[in-house]
């Protein structure tokens, strides 16, 4: 049976645990930020990057660290990774520790506490995916997603990925992207493929980060463009001093990343414009 209660571990400013999240399954997660006595605090579940096939959770430890320095609390995510878990495994997983940390929302950070979904390159993936599953299931109520350059189409052809690559033929992006889809069939799913999408409605507010020569820059604002045509509340910022972005975003370390100071403030904007709707 899942786990009934919050891990007590959660008020330590950072603490890794596992919890049961369904019937025989379990997740290992990264615990950011602590809920302050009489507060309520925006609840993230993050995702972090590695192009679907790398990474864990010190890979997620810069955003995560920055969206608890804007006053969230965090659950970051172990999902699994390709090719052993292609795709929809670790977006069942996302959505089931959304399901986790929705019914224990009031312990975790207060009561009714707003829920986001956030992660950064394929983490950002699976955040839009899973962003689309609570929107089709009607559950749980979401009041944002924040994509941090993530990973939306894997044609990889566009100007910013081309750039990218620079005369290099191999490309890590095309390359996790073809360990994550099993088959052809796959890329034509939305949950799987966001840019892909056909129906954007419904979609909670949404904050897009990218850099200037960000690799994922031009598939981020075309979907940042997409939901602004739906009629969708979008914010979107892109930030200049990108240093080696989105790497330095996979650092274990803040300081690594150039533009740390910044990624905390859109954070807390988007918190603070968003957070009363839910």
């Amino acid at each position: 049976m899942p786990n009934t209660e919050a891990p007590a571990s959660f008020m330590d400013p950072q603490a890794d645990t596992t919890i049961a999240v369904a019937d025989g399954v379990q997740a290992n997660v990264r615990l950011y930020g602590s809920k302050k006595r009489g507060e309520v605090a925006p609840l993230v579940v993050h995702f972090h990057g590695g192009a679907f096939v790398a990474g864990d959770l010190d890979c997620g430890y810069t955003v995560g660290h920055a969206l608890a320095a804007a006053g969230a609390c965090v659950v970051s995510v172990a999902y699994p990774l390709a090719p052993e878990n292609p795709f929809p495994r670790p977006l069942e997983v996302g959505y089931a520790v959304l399901q986790w940390a929705y019914k224990r929302r009031t312990k975790l950070a207060g009561k009714d506490a707003p829920l986001y979904l956030a992660g950064e390159e394929a983490g950002g993936n699976l955040a839009a995916g899973v962003t689309m599953m609570a929107r089709d299931q009607m559950h749980p109520p979401l009041a944002g997603q924040i994509l941090i350059s993530p990973m939306l189409d894997p044609c990889a052809g566009t100007a910013s990925q081309r750039a990218a690559r620079g005369e290099s033929t191999e490309c890590k992006w095309a390359e996790g992207w073809r360990q994550y889809l099993g088959g052809s069939y796959d890329a034509e799913h939305p949950y799987a493929v966001p840019a892909g999408a056909l129906r954007l409605a419904g979609l909670p507010p949404t904050l897009i980060l990218v850099a200037q020569a960000d690799p994922m820059h031009d598939e981020a604002l075309r979907y940042a463009a997409r939901l602004e045509a739906a009629g969708l509340t979008v914010f979107s910022h892109v930030f200049t001093e990108d240093g080696q972005w989105p790497e330095a975003l996979l650092e274990p370390q803040p300081e690594c990343c150039p533009c740390a100071a910044q990624l905390e403030a859109q954070l807390r904007h988007f918190f603070e414009t968003t957070r009363c709707r839910s």
